[in-house]
């Protein structure tokens, strides 16, 4: 037994409380333990003197004595100071498998449920307006014949007679001894003698499940909608794990979508670029008349405000962008040609007569 301050060796005060004494303990076992030290003697001690000044005033019977009569009471009362590491990883097995993943305490608690990934593929307008669609999902369920327990209906699991119901087996290297999972019972601590026959032994059966999910209006590719509970069934009447549907938007043929706007462009005619008049455009609601002013160059580009998609995160609505493209006709009737070319002359073009209908200079100019 060592005889320096149990307080001081964990650097807390004497009214110091349970918690605030195994927070300390805590992070000296993980600073000077031997796994994480080899061969360094110092840590070592520090490690023994640690865990003695832990086991001393964790117990609240034996930080009593220690209060009153010090050292000298501990002696009376059979204490003698470091036990070696494998009593102190059982004793200590919470903390140590925090930190190492070893411990004395069988695995036999509740399981959460693996959550499940779903990918799901939307048209633009869905995107845009959201929707209601029901998914079926393949999963595992909680086994109802044998209740989630895994033994036949009957009979219950037993403990683990390679570990004695620990979920721990200790084995020794020289000065260490170490715990770690049971093999036979993979940590559980018990055994099922007479599986159950519809669910193997596992307490969970394959099922699809058909489950509604409304898809909120603005969602766009890569956005995740989680379903809580929907996932796999957990295990020894742990939860389920949840659902999350990925979602994929199929491309436009007319729109392409940047943030909460969306973009399109729209020909129209150098008659109409030129002197001005209504056109229509397509928006997500349906048909829009615009303005195309006098004198439109090719490439100008016209906003309808608030057609765009919805704010997924906010209020309102983002903006439709049009441009307006200026479109070349490839072929001209005899009239049509007598006309531009009189209006070329007007305009002091010259216009080679061995061009042929449709790839005409005048053209050209009027598209750059």
């Amino acid at each position: 037994m060592i005889d320096k301050d149990y307080y001081e060796i964990l650097g807390v005060t004497r009214s110091a409380t349970q918690e605030e004494i195994k927070k300390a303990y805590r992070k000296m076992a993980l600073k000077y333990h031997p796994d994480r030290n080899p061969d360094n003697k110092e840590a070592e001690e520090k490690f023994k003197e640690a865990s003695e000044a832990y086991e001393v005033l964790s117990d609240p019977e034996k930080r009593q004595i220690y209060d009153q009569f010090g050292h000298e009471g501990l002696r009376g009362t059979g204490f003698t100071g470091f036990r070696g590491f494998e009593d102190i990883f059982s004793s200590f097995g919470d903390i140590f498998g925090d930190f190492f993943g070893f411990g004395g305490r069988p695995r036999s608690g509740p399981i959460r449920g693996d959550d499940l990934r779903y990918d799901l593929e939307i048209s633009f307008e869905e995107a845009a307006f959201g929707k209601e669609v029901e998914l079926e999902i393949p999963r595992t369920v909680k086994c109802e014949a044998c209740g989630g327990s895994g033994a036949k209906p009957g009979t219950r699991p037993i403990p683990c007679p390679a570990c004695g119901g620990r979920g721990q087996v200790t084995r020794s290297q020289g000065f260490f001894s170490i715990s770690t999972t049971c093999p036979t019972c993979q940590g559980t601590g018990q055994i099922i003698p007479e599986p159950c026959s519809a669910c193997q032994g596992t307490g969970r059966v394959k099922q699809k499940r058909k489950v509604s999910l409304k898809i909120p209006a603005g969602v766009d590719t890569g956005s995740r909608l989680r379903l809580r509970g929907e996932g796999e069934a957990g295990g020894r009447g742990g939860p389920p794990g949840d659902l999350y549907v990925v979602i994929h938007v199929t491309p436009h043929e007319s729109f392409e979508r940047n943030g909460d706007d969306i973009f399109c462009k729209i020909p129209i005619s150098f008659t109409t670029a030129s002197l001005g008049g209504k056109i229509e455009v397509p928006t997500l609601d349906g048909s829009e008349t615009i303005q195309i002013k006098r004198g439109t160059q090719s490439g100008e580009v016209f906003r309808l405000k608030g057609k765009g998609f919805p704010r997924l995160q906010g209020y309102g609505r983002g903006d439709e962008i049009i441009q307006v493209t200026v479109s070349v006709p490839k072929k001209l009737t005899k009239r049509q040609e007598e006309l531009l070319r009189e209006f070329a002359a007007i305009e002091g073009d010259n216009i080679s007569s061995s061009n042929t209908r449709g790839e005409k200079g005048f053209f050209k100019k009027m598209w750059n």
